[in-house]
């Protein structure tokens, strides 16, 4: 564990010869043995016969990892018919079984799907599948639990520590989730800056920790409640009866016989200073949610923005708002071009909505919202993939906030940061929303976070709404049953921790 930047990734894809040589390289004298392999200079075909099969990876960012061309069938597939020269049909069988095991039985009848048909937290547990589907002795899991909400993800970690277990599989976790580090792992090793500081067995490490860097670590946590809001703040977004519905099956003449309903008559309202957190399971409709009320996607029903009807505005029309309505996306790296540096990814919305300014003023914009997200404004000049998962996060929110918008959705804007991360960019959410009065709508699973936004709360599961309200209250007492699932998957995790 360690924050972000401080070479966790690097690390484990050092074991898969996955660094962008000759970029990277391995300094004199280093190695890496499997089963007594070394595998620094071990040839292509050598780590071809490996990789998937002896060793298998969950990677970060499984948007970018899973090919957009290929359905879901054919990626798991993949990995079985290469390893083990299965037949279609086994694999098939196969792909069926490891859907069960990684809590995707909906999936069963959309095989033919694509990676961007799927929520976040799908496509990081068909990642989780493809992993699996050899029986690895080693597994290298790189954030495994980011994108998952709490249920999904204590039904992951239950099945990742049972096949450790049952198959004398070998975990090396890396994750930002202190709670799933202490429950998970039997030995910890902090690095920061590419160094390790600390390596002890966990128990040991949680208790009594030396480094002054693993204690802040262990400290870091958001506030606990939002601070109160003006009841008479003007509404800035107004949405009545919102629906969204995808075609799932047509008929030989083209029409559509089923339909996937992702968004089912939802409504509310965002005051100015006011955060409203959407919580719910992967696929039950929140992002979907959230880019029908930037219209970004086509919905029906009424939404209202600074008292305009835009229910029926199209691209053209909606421009001149965008900047007044902005997001961050679940996934940083593929919303982020990597053919532009940082300062021009972050300056082009300036370039559009703010051409009375000169580049040197834009510049300075540019520079001022870096720090804000307390990047190095020197960083500018690089490109998204030098750097790390948290860090594009924080250049995504540098990008929707450097136009100090009215409305901003914020699509899982803390998964993929560290816990001390986590807890300064709520206080910058906060600050930010303060300074200029901003309307939030929060999309996430990490309720503690969300519990330290939001106040409102919409509880969503399959495409409605299951409890409305204030958070406070639904926090401390949900009414409906789906609710309190919630609630008590991410407790339990927390309670683990705090009982340790």
């Amino acid at each position: 564990m360690g924050e972000s930047g401080s070479g966790k990734s690097v690390t484990a894809l050092s074991i898969m010869q996955l660094l962008p040589y000759p970029l990277a390289s391995h300094g004199e004298g280093s190695s890496i043995r499997f089963r007594g392999q070394e595998l620094i200079g071990a040839g292509e075909d050598a780590m071809r016969s490996l990789r998937g099969s002896k060793i298998g990876m969950i990677f970060q960012e499984p948007m970018t990892s899973l090919n957009p061309l290929h359905s879901i069938e054919r990626q798991i597939g993949e990995v079985l018919i290469v390893h083990q020269g299965m037949s279609k049909d086994a694999a098939r069988a196969r792909i069926l079984e490891l859907l069960d095991l990684v809590g995707l039985p909906q999936l069963k009848d959309r095989l033919n799907a694509y990676p961007h048909q799927l929520s976040g937290g799908q496509r990081q547990r068909v990642m989780i599948a493809m992993a699996l589907a050899n029986n690895p002795d080693l597994l290298i899991a790189d954030e495994p639990t980011t994108a998952l909400d709490v249920t999904v993800q204590a039904q992951i970690l239950e099945l990742l520590q049972d096949l450790k277990n049952r198959l004398g599989m070998a975990l090396l976790l890396i994750t930002h989730d202190l709670s799933i580090v202490e429950r998970m792992a039997d030995r910890v090793c902090v690095m920061k800056d590419g160094v390790m500081v600390e390596n002890e067995p966990s128990a040991t490490l949680f208790n009594a920790p030396k480094h002054d860097y693993t204690r802040m670590l262990l400290s870091a946590r958001p506030r606990s409640t939002p601070p109160a809001i003006n009841d008479s703040a003007k509404t800035v977004l107004k949405a009545t009866d919102i629906r969204v519905h995808f075609p799932r099956k047509k008929n030989w003449a083209g029409k559509t016989t089923e339909w996937v309903r992702a968004v089912d008559g939802v409504s509310l309202s965002v005051k100015q200073g006011q955060t409203i957190g959407i919580v719910g399971e992967s696929g039950s409709g929140k992002s979907t949610l959230g880019l029908a009320l930037l219209r970004l996607i086509q919905s029906t029903g009424q939404i209202e923005f600074n008292g305009t009807d835009i229910s029926k505005f199209d691209r053209k029309s909606m421009r001149p708002l965008r900047e007044d309505m902005q997001i961050v996306f679940q996934d940083p790296f593929g919303a982020l071009s990597p053919r532009m540096s940082v300062g021009q990814i972050i300056g082009e919305g300036l370039e559009i909505h703010r051409r009375e300014y000169s580049a040197s003023q834009r510049e300075d914009m540019v520079v001022a919202a870096l720090r804000d997200v307390h990047l190095d404004p020197d960083t500018r000049h690089r490109y998204p993939h030098e750097f790390s998962g948290g860090q594009r996060q924080r250049i995504a929110i540098a990008r929707a906030m450097v136009l100090q918008p009215k409305f901003v959705m914020l699509d899982e804007p803390t998964s993929a940061l560290d816990v001390s991360v986590q807890a300064q960019i709520v206080d910058l959410l906060r600050e930010l929303q303060d300074r200029h009065n901003l309307a939030y709508m929060f999309v996430s699973h990490d309720l503690r976070v969300v519990r330290a936004m939001a106040h409102d709360l919409i509880v969503m599961k399959d495409g409605k709404v299951v409890e409305q309200g204030h958070a406070g209250a639904i926090f401390d007492n949900p009414q409906a049953d789906y609710t309190r699932t919630l609630l008590d998957a991410a407790l339990n995790l927390k309670a683990r921790r705090e009982a340790a």
